[in-house]
């Protein structure tokens, strides 16, 4: 990395491009790619279409709603230890409010799936956009999952021992046992929630990148066009 002293070649909002060395440099590469895919006026927009007021859009952001939820709750009972939600009314209460908001998760993440899967939303060069929101809904099941069989309670042993033998059935066994609860506990609050993150992250970038998908017009299953005029509105 060079450092610039001349003042006048720096280059700031509506001004000219990136000098010959500048271009050069990873940094530089990185930052103009970045922007290029993703304009501020597209990555945090301040007007949406019109057709947004349809109740079916609001689903993808009470889904992101609630795993914010599930990672603060979830950062919470990890900071007080897994034995906390146990001994102590507030432990319960959080730990009720992390499992409520799991719950609420997957109820706005499954009507959110079938309602794009019904307006096709890998329409219009969007087929990243739906395969990632998939992604992030195989990857969100075992990571629930793995946090059912850690509550260490009946619940958690009955869920551990009646999966085992399917889970030994396929060979993943071997490496993934369901019976240890430190191996879940670790998968629960570290690999699967950051598997979960950066997917739903990009998918959200996709969707600022893309658009939001138009319903399909009337009496054409294969347009793109909604069925009225997108007139903008505040977002």
């Amino acid at each position: 990395m060079s450092i610039d002293t001349d003042i006048g070649a720096e280059s700031g909002p509506g001004g000219p491009g990136p000098t010959t060395a500048e271009s050069r440099q990873w940094t530089a590469r990185v930052r103009h790619t970045a922007e290029s895919a993703f304009p501020p006026d597209q990555l945090l927009p301040d007007r949406q279409p019109a057709y947004m007021a349809s109740w079916i859009y609001v689903f993808g952001v009470l889904t992101v709603v609630s795993l914010a939820w599930v990672i603060i709750t979830g950062c919470i009972l990890a900071i007080m230890g897994p034995s906390w939600w146990h001994v102590s009314s507030t432990g319960h209460f959080v730990n009720s409010l992390h499992l409520w908001s799991v719950e609420f998760f997957f109820f706005f993440m499954v009507i959110h799936l079938w309602g794009k899967f019904f307006m096709a939303a890998w329409r219009g060069n969007r087929r990243l956009t739906w395969a990632t929101g998939v992604i992030a809904f195989l990857v969100s099941v075992p990571a629930a999952f793995t946090g059912y069989i850690s509550q260490q309670n009946f619940d958690s042993q009955w869920i551990s021992t009646q999966a085992k033998d399917g889970i030994n059935a396929t060979g993943a066994g071997a490496v993934w046992n369901v019976l240890n609860f430190g191996q879940m506990l670790m998968w629960h609050i570290v690999l699967l929630p950051i598997g979960v993150i950066i997917i739903a992250g990009l998918h959200v970038l996709m969707v600022r990148r893309r658009g939001i998908v138009p319903p399909f017009a009337v009496g054409d299953a294969h347009s793109e066009t909604p069925v009225a005029a997108p007139l903008e509105e505040p977002a």
